[in-house]
């Protein structure tokens, strides 16, 4: 994961791909689909809508980056990525708004036409940086319709591949499979041969089934009274990061920073796990890890977080592009951890507990509430997500193909942080307030979480040798 700065942009021709005109005119006359939007959907455009209010624009798309070797073929290149639009219903679905309402509309495939336009050379790597991260944030804008768009950048010996989706559409697990699939389907129309043409289950499907399920609770609910709970105990907020990030009370929503860098090698993250594996794997080891450094440097009693957890709980959905995310309050108290094993085993249990309460959409338990929840920030909450990237198919040849999962980076007063296992390693990626007091708690947090991972996974390997 990192940002469109450090992907490693080249010059080259830029060639881009959006829907054609006649596919955007469909669109508008359209009826209404009676599938609605996720509640994370529908509180992601409502928070964009109610920032631009304000009078701050906020881009919020994510994003995918990967070579292609050799001469491209720009024409099997455009029918690998309408083939692998076509796959994925949601990005041919889109809102209108009626009113304070959101509606859904969805366009049939075959209404889904591209087009193609050669918009120049860029001999200069940081001139086309800019600009198509410009172009991204006007193309792939949360509050428009299309909010996606391709772009290649051809040379002779190899052209990279940047797609760019508003987080309507993807999550990261999304747009990390994105790189395999779209070769696979390039090398197929290259080759003139059939691939799987079996059908990937639908996001939009999984909304509509979501938001069933999730409106058949009421205010009485358990998940509500516990995450009331947890929000009077966060002074009737959601948490940000507890550490000082010299934020400005009632100050404007301040611009970001990027931090991006990897923890321990092979080796180390190996090692790591081995230790951790018995309370749940690496992803408790982290969150245990940042509970004891938050209490070192914050002098935190208690590390209070949302957890974000996938919700592809069955198999159908595991193709499938959509925005498969929800969370889960946690509490450790760390002051009670006289050492990392202590902590690993409050994760665990906490864990254990809270999990299940991902699947309720947290819009919806704000809505419950009946707390005032307008956001005036893009980020609701401050997150630490983990991802074991190493399944996933083509994640071996990533380094070699140039691929990344992008982020914007562009404004909030929260911490969103994303620790990712790779078969290199453990890497770390956050966007912070770009302040000089939070660039020097976070520089400090990654530094120990470095440090601590280490100290664990020698210890380790001491044990076992």
């Amino acid at each position: 994961m990192t940002d469109i700065q450090r992907c490693e942009i080249r010059p080259g021709r830029l060639v881009e791909w959006t829907l054609h005109r006649t596919t955007v005119e469909a669109a508008v006359s359209s009826p209404d689909d009676s599938r609605p939007p996720a509640y994370v959907q529908e509180s992601h455009v409502r928070t964009a809508r109610s920032v631009r209010q304000d009078g701050l624009f906020v881009p919020t798309w994510l994003g995918t980056a990967f070579d292609i070797p050799g001469e491209v073929d720009l024409d099997a290149l455009q029918d690998a990525l309408r083939a692998w639009t076509l796959r994925h219903e949601t990005l041919r679905s889109g809102f209108r708004w009626i009113g304070d309402d959101m509606r859904r509309f969805t366009l049939d495939a075959d209404a889904v036409v591209l087009h193609r336009e050669d918009v120049g050379n860029f001999p200069d790597a940081a001139t086309l940086t800019q600009h198509l991260q410009d172009r991204f944030d006007v193309a792939a804008d949360a509050l428009t319709w299309p909010n996606f768009i391709f772009a290649a950048v051809v040379r002779d010996v190899s052209t990279s591949v940047y797609m760019a989706f508003d987080h309507s559409n993807v999550d990261s697990y999304s747009i990390q499979r994105i790189p395999a699939e779209v070769h696979e389907l390039y090398a197929a129309g290259r080759e003139r041969r059939a691939v799987d043409r079996t059908p990937v289950a639908s996001y939009v499907d999984f909304c509509a089934t979501e938001r069933t399920n999730a409106d058949q609770i009421d205010d009485t609910h358990a998940i509500v009274a516990r995450w009331r709970e947890f929000i009077a105990q966060c002074d009737g907020k959601l948490p940000n990061f507890p550490v000082d990030l010299g934020l400005d009370p009632g100050g404007k929503v301040p611009t970001q920073k990027f931090m991006h860098e990897m923890l321990v090698d092979d080796a180390d993250a190996a090692a790591f796990e081995t230790y951790c594996r018995p309370y749940g794997g690496s992803f408790v080891g982290v969150l245990a890890a940042i509970g004891l450094i938050v209490r070192e440097i914050g002098g935190q009693q208690v590390y209070r977080t949302v957890v974000p957890f996938h919700t592809r709980a069955k198999s159908q959905w595991s193709d499938s592009v959509g925005w498969y995310v929800g969370g889960a309050p946690i509490e450790i108290p760390v002051a009670q951890a006289p050492d990392f094993d202590s902590a690993l085993g409050m994760v665990r249990a906490a864990l254990r507990k809270n999990r299940p309460l991902s699947r309720m959409p947290i819009a919806r338990v704000l809505r419950l509430l009946g707390s005032d929840f307008r956001p005036t920030s893009p980020d609701l909450y401050s997150i630490v997500s983990f991802v074991d990237a190493r399944d996933t198919p083509g994640s071996e040849s990533w380094q070699d193909l140039k691929a990344y999962g992008l982020i914007r980076v562009s404004y909030g007063d929260q911490v969103c942080a994303w620790v990712t296992r790779l078969h290199e390693g453990l890497q770390f990626a956050s966007r912070y307030p770009d302040t000089d007091v939070a660039y020097q708690n976070m520089r400090l947090c990654v530094e120990r979480l470095r440090e601590l991972i280490v100290s664990v996974a020698r210890r380790d390997t001491a044990m076992r040798a």
